[in-house]
């Protein structure tokens, strides 16, 4: 049974892909900071059968990722997959940005998947096999406005999955980033009823005309979908995959 490690895996987007993953049969170590995490774990162990580890790692410490890379690797005998997905957001215009919400999304979102890749990287290394999936944006792609931090940070995946795409390649070790537009999560969903209740607009409007008003296809990335892709890419059959930026994105990034 394999096994896959999914940062920021206790909501959202990558509790969504972890299901995906357990679905197929892997052994999952769940991240995250959500005190429901153990019982997040171990509903999904017992639903679907399959071994579960659950690590409160702070994305914003180095030794705590590492330590989670150590604690899954000493239960499962190893680590075949990595999904570098936790991430936070915060929008303004640069003269008003925090430089303090600079550091933790740049920490966040691409500075914990340098660490965690590192020490996942000797044991994927000894085995000469190995996936790392990182979970990029369509603004690893192309900007918007107000999202400095963020559109850095997806810019910076993008590179260090090239980067370990070519340091992989002769231990079978691959790398990839996948580059979703909006994607439906249960976040997004309360922010388009806030807004449409703020605005006085019917909700497709907010669709169509806020969140999507980039995206030729008027609709969001299901969570499904994208977990899908991520196995395809952990899968063998992706083998020959490595060093690349997938778009999904309903074509926002074709323009």
């Amino acid at each position: 049974m394999k096994t896959v490690l999914i940062t920021g895996s206790t909501s959202g987007l990558g509790l969504g892909i972890a299901i995906e993953f357990a679905k197929a049969g892997y052994n999952i170590i769940f991240n995250g900071l959500e005190k429901e995490g153990p019982e997040i774990a171990a509903d999904i162990s017992s639903k679907y059968k399959v071994g579960t580890l659950y690590s409160a790692a702070n994305m914003l410490k180095p030794e705590e990722i590492i330590e989670m890379v150590n604690q899954g690797i000493t239960k499962f005998g190893g680590i075949d997959v990595l999904i570098n997905n936790a991430g936070i957001q915060f929008v303004a215009p640069i003269e008003d940005f925090p430089t303090e919400k600079w550091n933790d999304i740049i920490a966040i979102n691409m500075s914990s998947a340098f660490h965690a890749s590192k020490a996942v990287w000797h044991s994927m290394k000894a085995k000469k096999s190995g996936r790392i999936i990182n979970i990029s944006s369509v603004h690893g792609l192309v900007a918007s406005e107000y999202k400095s931090a963020y559109v850095t940070a997806k810019h910076g995946i993008i590179g260090l999955t090239k980067v370990l795409a070519l340091e992989g390649a002769p231990f079978g070790i691959t790398s990839n980033s996948i580059c979703p537009g909006y994607v439906k999560t249960p976040l997004v969903e309360k922010q388009i009823k806030d807004q449409a209740k703020s605005h006085n607009i019917p909700e497709a409007d907010v669709i169509n005309k806020v969140l999507l008003v980039k995206q030729p296809i008027k609709d969001f990335v299901s969570i499904e979908a994208l977990g899908a892709l991520a196995l395809f890419l952990a899968s063998d059959n992706a083998a020959m995959i490595t060093g690349s930026a997938i778009p999904m994105d309903g074509g926002w990034s074709a323009a």
